[in-house]
């Protein structure tokens, strides 16, 4: 594992945007797998400012997503659709087409996991998986729990997950109690994986997940056994380390 400290999140920003811009200028048909949050914010923001400079060509580029949310409509103001289109599909040149996601609001969702896991498997497989790190270690939707979780599925949310969440809700009564997710072995597949990781809140997960054992008790401790794991943090959270 690569692990680079930055000073700040703005630094950590531009450092994570740096390694997803080389890895499309290498292979311009790269096949990126993205996540949501606000962590990945600022290197959306930054590779879009490199779009605009005319350094970076989206064109071909094909993107897979974590998750979603079930039952929000894509244009949900809280669907990762919706996410994804605002932070940023929307203001570089990447073709709708090659952006994909779990519909969250499939009516089969069983059928739906098993639709997106041959989305990706039809894609050749993931470049570059993004992740962030929740307060608990999960990564994506996938919760603490007995068991790594292999592909794509349906996921109850911890109640610690949905109070983070109910901020962006008009009421906690709103917030989704199921995601779809991809999971474990679908993540460790990718060929590389980058990890954003800011504030002196995660410190705790961070230290559980690089220094622990490797357990579900502690999703992101299974990235202890990939052969090309690049960490980008911002020195609060990594104070615990």
């Amino acid at each position: 594992m690569k692990i680079y400290v930055t000073e700040d999140y703005q630094t950590m920003s531009r450092k994570a945007a740096n390694i997803l811009s080389a890895q499309v200028i290498l292979n311009p048909t790269s096949v990126l797998g993205l996540a949501t949050g606000s962590t990945p914010v600022g290197m959306y923001k930054q590779l879009i400012t490199w779009y605009q400079k005319g350094d970076l060509d989206f064109s071909q580029v094909r993107t897979v997503n974590l998750d979603e949310y079930v039952g929000l409509a894509p244009d949900h103001d809280q669907s990762y659709r919706y996410f994804m289109q605002t932070n940023f599909f929307d203001h570089i040149n990447i073709s709708p087409d090659n952006t994909n996601l779990p519909n969250g609001q499939a009516a089969d969702l069983a059928a739906e996991c098993q639709r997106y896991n041959q989305v990706i498997k039809s894609q050749g497989g993931i470049d570059v998986q993004l992740l962030g790190m929740g307060h608990n270690g999960h990564i994506g939707f996938n919760e603490p729990g007995d068991a790594f979780e292999l592909e794509t599925h349906v996921v109850d949310l911890t109640e610690r997950t949905i109070e983070a969440n109910a901020r962006f809700f008009a009421s906690p009564d709103e917030v989704p109690r199921q995601a779809l997710t991809m999971g474990i072995k679908t993540i460790m597949q990718a060929r590389q994986i980058l990890v954003v990781v800011s504030g002196e809140d995660k410190a705790d997960a961070v230290k559980a997940a690089l220094t622990g054992p490797v357990t579900p008790k502690v999703p992101a401790s299974i990235l202890q056994m990939h052969p090309n794991v690049m960490l980008v943090a911002d020195k609060a959270a990594m104070s615990k380390m």
